[in-house]
């Protein structure tokens, strides 16, 4: 089993922006890892306190068909070194790849929580 993550931002604490960036981002992450229906385990999500529009998990339910797996949802620290408008996800799943390839997935203000893992 494998730890797979994630982060994006969205412009405005906005249902539609989330919805939207919650599928690309776990899409991107499923593709980058070549993940399948039956791999995974659990999901965690979580976001920033200034978003409170809509529960992520939600989105990830009606945007990418995760309807039965359970979803874990949390708030993040409120830290001011943070980024705002924020949506983290970790899937876990089953998967033949070694922890070193795993692809992580970055999108928008998020590719700074982890520049190291980001490709430009």
């Amino acid at each position: 089993m494998r730890a797979f993550r994630g982060a994006t931002t969205v412009e405005n604490d906005d249902p539609a922006e989330i919805r939207v960036a919650v599928r690309d981002l776990v899409n991107e992450i499923i593709a980058k890892n070549a993940l399948e229906d039956d791999d995974y385990v659990d999901v965690i999500l979580t976001v920033t306190p200034d978003l409170t529009s809509m529960y992520a998990g939600t989105a990830l339910r009606e945007e990418c068909g995760f309807d039965d797996v359970p979803l874990l949802g949390a708030v993040e620290a409120n830290v001011t070194t943070g980024v705002d408008r924020c949506v983290r996800v970790l899937i876990h799943a089953y998967s033949s790849l070694q922890r070193n390839d795993v692809v992580p997935v970055y999108h928008g203000a998020a590719r700074r929580l982890r520049p190291d893992l980001v490709d430009d």
